[in-house]
């Protein structure tokens, strides 16, 4: 009997990364992750093997790769940590796509961003799109995703809005709250991510889901799904990031970042192209109203604290 197909998916104990791996492992695929906490518990009781993502070595990059079909990248940053910024996770990557190529990895599969360019002024999207023009031109068969904003069983952004909105009298939405978002459920990413894995040809697309909101909606239909009597005011956007400073020295975490603001009002986590999801927020939201938001979901724990 044949082994079956093996795949790597980077950041398998993580978010993203989690989905993709579960759905791999249900269609009797073998899965290596690599990931940059090795030591921490498995949470597929051991039927995806680990690897350190030690980007120091990239012949030994290259080795934890050998004899896969495909590689699911989910790594990047959400914010400059210490060592741990932007430019560092270009690099990083890099040598990730060099070692999958040495590796002889047939095909990549890489979770970017929307509306990223390299003439952004946000160093989120601008390496973002730098490493989709480094995908491209690296001779690997490539598929390339752009999600907006995902949600789901353990995500940060949907699930700390919940939780503040819980736990605090008021709740500030930057600006206007005009500007709109489109956001995707994990699940729907995972399986797509899987599907284009099987489609030969190099391809760029959005991952959005079936509804548009703007922001001050979204928060909104949040705050009567969890039952919230929160008063929701409007603050200007420099006000609003004092504000989410002020609650992350409470809880130990970096609740907002410029850059994600920024982002956020100018209207970049939406796509005007066609439904790539089907799950509906406002479904999945009232479905879930007793679990999202019931702890906080700390970026600095789940990433950057070894």
């Amino acid at each position: 009997m044949e082994p079956s197909e093996l795949n790597v998916v980077t950041g398998a104990f993580g978010y993203t990364g989690k989905h993709i791996a579960s759905r791999l492992l249900a269609e009797g695929k073998r899965v290596v992750t690599l990931t940059g906490h090795p030591g921490r518990p498995n949470p597929f009781n051991g039927r995806v093997s680990v690897a350190p993502l030690d980007f120091d070595n990239l012949s030994r990059l290259a080795m934890s790769m050998e004899g896969a079909t495909t590689l699911f990248n989910t790594y990047w940053v959400r914010l400059d940590y210490g060592q741990a910024t932007y430019a560092k996770a270009v690099a990083n990557t890099g040598t990730l796509i060099r070692a999958a190529r040495e590796a002889g990895v047939r095909r990549i599969v890489h979770i970017s961003v929307t509306n990223n360019s390299e003439s952004s002024p946000l160093p989120y999207f601008r390496g973002k799109a730098l490493l989709e023009k480094e995908i491209a031109g690296s001779g690997l068969s490539y598929a390339i995703i752009r999600p907006a904003l995902i949600f789901g069983d353990g995500d940060i952004l949907i699930n700390n809005i919940a939780w503040i909105l819980k736990r605090f009298p008021v709740f500030a939405v930057p600006g206007s709250g005009d500007y709109k978002l489109r956001p995707i459920f994990v699940g729907d990413l995972a399986q797509m991510a899987i599907d284009v894995a099987q489609n030969g040809q190099n391809m760029v697309i959005d991952a959005v889901g079936p509804e548009v909101y703007s922001f001050n909606d979204l928060v909104h239909l949040m705050a009567k799904a969890v039952g919230s009597s929160a008063r929701i005011i409007h603050l200007k956007p420099k006000h609003t990031l004092r504000l989410a400073k002020l609650i992350g020295s409470l809880v130990g975490d970096v609740v907002l970042t410029h850059d994600e603001l920024e982002g956020l009002m100018a209207g970049l986590l939406l796509s005007d192209g066609p439904s790539t999801g089907e799950t509906h927020l406002s479904d999945w939201l009232f479905q879930n109203a007793g679990s999202v938001g019931a702890r906080y979901a700390s970026e600095l724990e789940r990433h950057y604290r070894h």
